[in-house]
């Protein structure tokens, strides 16, 4: 063992089962023989995406003419981006002001200004001093203050513009028209360019850093106290608030955010051009909801598609005449926990080492208000603390700061000024080739694989995700020292020593050594690695912190490996008509491997019943009930539910014939084993839908549903029956509860699953579905342009009571299919069904 590698294990001790870790520094050892590598980005010629846009309008006045189509859909036609920015701010707080709303006081820091310290009022959970001390400890409104003048005039101008329109749609519509679940609160409020900022800056940061607002909060030398003390009162109140705050190991992907893509190019498509699935899977609810809109500047910019909310005029997934693209959420990591080696002779704890140098640990005092009581507020303050790698963390018996060690949380998109430059060169593309260069030029696809196919058949993926560019030598320890490659295993993330230099990183890995696939025939994601993009060429040798290579495929990656790869049409090409079919086939991978089996191991059963913990549960009639599925998950499918409580109970036991082989990992493990284990997943698979009061003979559409919230948070009533499959079975087209969070402080309903291994309620009596297939999407390339079809699914507006409340939600439900996408003028004015001339004059 090398001195280099001894010393990583005296300072790094491995997480325990129990993700506990420990250190113990020695600060003795010479590290000057380790060079630190660079790791500066290699330099890329820029070259000028398109002939440059007007960015502000000459005459200070901004003019838009926005036209709806049927289901809400804005089409918004301008001269310059500032006033096509303006058009859609508008229209997009007349469909989701209330969200918008939240999410500014959010990354502002003022939750507990309007909300007080708690979520849930008097129980000390602190959630709200979290939120808004962890994002000032972040330091992202600062950022946004000091770099707006700084960022391109294209970004400054569609912030500017964006948030005008927001602002007039606010200011001209009458508290009765406006969604009524924040319509006349205190805290909407006409917002700025720098609100937007900050706003971005702290999306960017959902796969990182936002994560860990928690042990921000509770970082503090040992002895010191991590609680906020009041500073000035006007209601009494002269100590600190009790609180008790929760705070556990962060995870990455904490709101389970998934997608499908796919580029089809000339090798694969039957018209021989390019093709292009899309299909999020995010909330439905809150503050990740796809919102559809169409933009045109003439001579520049003609791009339709969807986008996450607050991006001010760009989109995210969508296509203009030349490329269209999809993203998925990467499997890359964001961030490096770096664990510190203290200074012996600071009793402060506030010096630490690295490369045998002192580094000073620096305190920030933060201030907010909080509200205590109706029209009653104190000024709280709390001290943050930094190093040169960023904030400083703490989590209880996992990352302890000590007299010795302590942990720093470095994210490479703090900050992320790249987004909206990088997302409108996409939107501006004319050819696969200028596509890529939004790449070469910009680093703010911030947390997304991308898919994309070109007019001329042309397909491109990229996981251009902004990731740490690590060293050399980072990078060969990160793989090869056995302590931290159990610390990120049981961490479910990457932390390194911070006494070393060599283990930092400056900048985002560029993007010729990002992993990437470029040809004439397909690239896909479904949430696993990058690794088999294409099954014929996989990739392989980048970063480590891209993900994982020669590992077992979840089941959905091999159900859309199995359509590309097997069931294309009789050619060995696809139509657009096939690939839609594909989308909402609800088939299920799982079911279509092992219910043969399964079948035959229940039958055999009979009416004997199986023993479960000491009780007899009889599964015939599930058993029966079983024999009748026709192996998807659509609403008059019958017996669905029963396979899917199996599949639930599978996945902690998986009883496979065939293990994974890396010689066929999308055809691998395979085959159920017919024994006394699977009988009895099967029997706790009844169980559970016993309890739950559900018929095991009843159809899905009476058993999963979408239920919206009143303005008020309580539920309509009204359960829309709701086709589509779960990730647990190996579907496609997938849909989920999501029973926390949701981002935002809006009111919703929702219903407690039964326990952890099912996400079927007895309060509901079934699946309340409100996460999922959103912006579903397939374009086609044709002789006379772009063509697509598309849905989101929960609707356009959230404004309850509204014409485009319900409509694409309604129409999914009757019977799943896409839309038409209108994309020409004569689509647009045939289907245009309100317009609007918006000027600031």
């Amino acid at each position: 063992m090398t001195t280099e590698k001894r010393a990583i294990q005296k300072t790094l001790v491995a997480l325990a089962i129990a993700t506990t870790l420990s250190a113990c520094g020695d600060n003795d050892n010479d590290f000057s023989h380790i060079d630190t590598p660079s790791n500066e980005t290699p330099s890329t010629p820029t070259t000028p995406i398109t002939t440059p846009v007007t960015a502000f309008d000459d005459d200070a006045s901004l003019d838009a003419e926005i036209r709806w189509t049927t289901y809400g859909v804005p089409h918004i036609k301008a001269d310059n981006l500032e006033s096509m920015a303006y058009g859609v701010g508008y229209a997009f707080a007349k469909d989701n002001l209330c969200v918008l709303a939240d999410q500014i006081v959010k990354y502002n820091s003022q939750r507990a200004k309007y909300f007080g310290p708690d979520a849930n009022q008097g129980s000390g959970d602190a959630e709200h001093l979290i939120n808004d001390f962890g994002f000032l400890t972040l330091g992202i409104r600062a950022l946004a203050e000091e770099n707006l003048p700084r960022l391109s005039a294209n970004s400054r101008a569609m912030f500017q513009g964006y948030t005008a329109g927001y602002n007039r749609y606010l200011n001209e519509t009458p508290l009765a028209d406006q969604d009524q679940a924040c319509a006349g609160q205190p805290w909407v409020t006409e917002i700025d360019s720098v609100d937007l900022l900050t706003y971005s800056l702290g999306v960017a940061l959902l796969p990182g850093a936002a994560n860990f607002l928690g042990p921000m909060f509770l970082a503090a030398p040992e002895g010191e106290n991590y609680a906020p003390t009041v500073v000035s009162s006007d209601s009494g109140v002269s100590s600190a608030l009790a609180i008790t705050p929760n705070i556990s190991l962060p995870e990455k992907n904490p709101q389970e955010m998934g997608s499908n893509g796919w580029g089809l190019g000339s090798d694969k498509t039957t018209n021989g051009k390019g093709m292009v699935l899309g299909n999020p899977h995010f909330p439905h609810t809150g503050n990740l909801r796809f919102w559809q809109f169409h933009t045109q500047i003439p001579g520049h910019l003609n791009v339709t598609g969807s986008s996450l909310m607050g991006l001010p005029g760009a989109v995210n997934i969508g296509f203009n005449e030349n490329v269209a693209w999809t993203h998925t959420f990467s499997t890359a990591e964001h961030f490096v926990v770096y664990q510190l080696s203290l200074d012996e002779g600071d009793a402060s704890g506030l010096t630490h080492n690295v490369d045998g140098n002192k580094r000073t640990i620096y305190e920030k005092p933060l201030q907010i208000e909080v509200a205590v009581a109706p029209g009653q507020t104190i000024t709280l303050s709390k001290t943050a603390y930094y190093t040169n790698y960023g904030p400083m963390i703490e989590v209880p018996g996992s990352f302890d700061w000590t007299s010795t060690n302590a942990f720093a949380i470095k994210d490479a998109n703090l900050p992320n000024f790249d987004v909206v430059d990088h997302w409108l060169a996409m939107n501006m593309a004319t050819s696969m080739d200028e596509f890529k260069q939004a790449f070469k030029d910009y680093d703010g696809v911030i947390f997304n694989n991308t898919m994309a196919a070109s007019a001329d058949g042309e397909v491109f993926y990229i996981d251009d995700s902004t990731v740490p560019y690590l060293t050399d030598t980072a990078i060969n320890e990160l793989t090869s020292n056995p302590v931290l490659i159990q610390t990120k295993a049981s961490a479910g993330f990457t932390v390194l020593p911070g006494f070393l230099s060599a283990f930092d990183f400056n900048s985002p890995v560029p993007y010729e050594n990002a992993p990437k696939y470029e040809g004439n025939d397909s690239v896909q994601n479904s949430n696993d690695s990058f690794w088999l993009t294409n099954l014929s060429s996989p990739i392989t040798g980048v970063s480590p912190l891209y993900g994982e290579v020669d590992n077992q495929q979840s089941l959905r990656s091999r159900m859309g490996q199995k359509f590309i790869e097997s069931e294309a049409g009789s050619d060995g090409t696809f139509t657009p008509q096939e690939v839609e079919a594909l989308l909402l086939s609800n088939r299920s991978y799982l079911a279509e491997e092992v219910l043969p089996s399964l079948l035959q191991l229940c039958s055999e059963q009979g009416s004997a019943p199986v023993v479960v913990d000491g009780n007899n549960v009889s599964v015939e009639d599930a058993c029966s009930a079983l024999s009748t599925w026709d192996g998807t998950m659509n609403t008059e499918s019958v017996g669905a539910h029963v396979f899917r409580e199996f599949a639930f109970q599978f996945a902690q036991n998986p009883q496979w014939v065939t293990p994974f082989s890396l010689e066929n990992p999308v055809s691998t493990p395979s085959g159920l084993i017919q024994n006394d284990a699977t009988l009895n997943q099967f029997a706790r698979a009844v169980q559970v839908i016993n309890e739950a009061g559900v018929a095991v003979d009843a159809e899905l559409g009476d058993v999963q549903f979408v239920e919206r919230s009143l303005p008020d948070g309580s539920a309509t009533g009204e359960k829309i029956p709701w086709g589509g499959a779960h990730n647990i079975e190996g579907g496609f087209n997938v849909f989920n509860i999501v029973a926390g969070n949701n981002g935002t402080l809006l009111p919703r309903h929702t219903y407690a699953p039964l326990n952890s291994n099912t996400i079927m309620s007895a309060e509901a009596q079934g699946y309340h579905i409100n996460y999922g297939s959103s912006w579903m999407l397939v374009i086609n390339f044709t002789d006379e342009g772009p063509q697509g079809r598309g849905i989101l699914t929960y609707s356009q507006s959230r404004v309850f009571g509204s014409d485009h409340f319900l409509d694409q939600t309604l129409l999914y439900s009757q019977q799943p299919s896409l839309r038409d996408m209108y994309f020409t003028e004569e689509d647009i004015a045939a289907n245009t069904i309100n317009e609007l001339i918006l000027s600031s004059d």
